[in-house]
């Protein structure tokens, strides 16, 4: 009996207890003050012109990425300061913005931006609020070489890989598509892919071939061949050079031929020249010799000869046949003449 009335009690207590929980635990979020606004504006293709007037810093960054996670508080508390940095703080995520990430050529993240009228230098210091207002405060910035040329992000170079970047994120987001949407096998959105790409591979070949036929002005044809028939004449006195040329040679080596022949000749008969020369020289020589030894014969006979008058004047009775015969010049006469015949053949054959 003395329970009964304690049961109802019991459950209105744990009713008023329950109640005053779950009051305590909503009053805590009531409470709560609303989250900031944040002060990092996002850039996109269609607003990124905006960092070529004043002073801006960009952030380059992908939600899956730790790395930048871990700058976003960071990020947020320069930003808040960047009225009394006048300066402007942003965010690109290169998810969303594919193009921007290939005009910026944005091949690390998180990646870190400066721009100044638009000049554009790249940022490699870390995320970390005191370095990023030390970089703005001091003019760190002007130590650092600008992007200036081709890789300007502003260029019509970085315009073109900006267009191939968004391209490519296009196509990512067409295969997560079909296959996370769709349900569609990997393999089948490979395929689907590849044969597109040949499509339109062929496709602009045709468009590239029916540009060249319509500026292509087509050769007239009697200037083609009159092209040929200069290039036949042509040919035709390349070969007429080459044979005169080679006609020049055989007359060339002919005439060194009948040269050496002729100086051959001339020496054999200087030779045979000096031979006779020597010849008659000692044929000259013994005849001198010969005529010279009859001289001295003769000379000799002389006083021999008076003796012999002499002796006929006494006596009368020697004979004839005793007295000794007279030298003659007849055979001094015949060596003269062919010494001279000798001579005459010789100044006819001639040197």
């Amino acid at each position: 009996m003395a329970g009964g009335p304690c049961g109802p009690l019991q459950t209105v207590l744990l009713a008023v207890l329950f109640a005053a929980v779950v009051v305590a635990a909503a009053e805590p979020e009531q409470a709560a003050p609303p989250a900031e606004r944040s002060l990092v504006q996002p850039m996109t293709a269609s607003n990124w012109t905006l960092v070529m007037e004043g002073e801006w810093m960009l952030k380059f960054y992908a939600p899956w990425c730790p790395s930048c996670q871990q700058t976003d508080a960071e990020w947020e508390t320069f930003a808040r300061n960047g009225e009394i940095l006048q300066i402007s703080v942003g965010k690109v995520d290169v998810i969303q913005e594919p193009g921007l990430s290939g005009r910026f050529f944005v091949t690390t993240l998180p990646a870190f931006f400066h721009a100044k009228d638009g000049i554009f230098r790249r940022y490699r210091g870390p995320g970390i609020f005191e370095d990023l207002q030390n970089y703005i405060v001091e003019k760190k910035w002007q130590s650092v070489e600008p992007l200036t040329g081709w890789k300007s992000p502003a260029s019509l170079t970085m315009s073109g890989m900006a267009g191939l970047f968004s391209i490519s994120g296009k196509i990512w987001h067409l295969h997560n598509y079909f296959t996370v949407t769709l349900g569609i096998p990997v393999w089948c959105s490979y395929v689907f892919f590849v044969v597109a790409t040949l499509v339109f591979g062929l496709f602009m070949g045709l468009v590239l071939v029916v540009i060249s036929e319509c500026f292509h002005v087509p050769r007239p044809r009697h200037s083609s061949d009159c092209s040929e028939q200069n290039q036949t004449s042509e040919e035709a006195q390349r070969a007429e050079q080459l044979q005169d040329a080679e006609e020049e040679k055989d007359d060339s080596n002919e005439e060194e031929n009948k040269d050496s022949l002729v100086d051959e000749e001339e020496e054999e008969k200087e030779d045979l020249g000096d031979e006779d020369e020597v010849e008659e020289e000692e044929e000259e020589d013994n005849l001198a010799a010969g005529v010279d030894e009859e001289r001295s014969e003769a000379n000799d006979q002389g006083p021999l000869r008076e003796g012999s008058m002499a002796e006929e004047e006494v006596g009368p009775e020697k004979t004839e046949g005793d007295i000794p015969e007279q030298p003659s010049s007849a055979d001094t006469q015949v060596a003269g003449d062919s010494l001279r015949q000798r001579k005459s053949q010789h100044a006819d054959k001639g040197p």
